[in-house]
């Protein structure tokens, strides 16, 4: 088995216990969250590949779809409900700034290093500030839409 299946399971395994740390309070937030990432991503991620930007050699449901299913429609999704979920409310500008930033940042090096050393991704016309730039707007989207949805309770 080729080690980018090996990093495919493993970023099942890991999305996949990241879920069973969400709060039962918050398990609505949480799919919500991973409900709207889904269509945002499926959106996006359709286009980026249709228009030839990025590739994904190696991915699941390769004759189906061409974006990456496990990305686009699993650990993305997750992250996004687990970053709304532990969003720090009530918090300074500064600091809910810093974590956009801080999940985007950490998500863009892991996808370069992905993009770098495997056949999971690669960059035809795309680099990775695009791919920070995107991640962050998703994540503010996603939060614009639990903020509206939720907007008579406290997210």
């Amino acid at each position: 088995m080729r080690i980018e299946w090996w990093i495919l399971l493993w970023v099942y395994a890991v999305a996949t216990g990241i879920l069973f740390f969400i709060p039962k309070n918050k398990l609505r937030l949480a799919v919500f969250a991973f409900l709207c990432q889904q269509m945002i991503t499926f959106l996006i991620g359709l286009v980026v590949v249709e228009l030839g930007l990025l590739e994904y050699p190696i991915r699941l449901f390769a004759s189906i779809n061409r974006t990456s299913f496990t990305f686009e429609y699993y650990a993305f999704p997750v992250i996004c409900a687990a970053f709304n979920v532990w969003y720090p409310n009530g918090r300074s500008t500064l600091i809910q700034l810093g974590y956009y930033a801080g999940f985007s940042t950490v998500l863009t090096i892991v996808e370069v290093i992905i993009e770098k050393y495997t056949d999971l991704i690669e960059y035809i016309h795309w680099e990775w500030y695009i791919s920070w730039i995107t991640i962050c707007l998703a994540l503010v989207i996603a939060r614009f839409f639990c903020v509206w949805f939720f907007a008579k309770g406290k997210v």
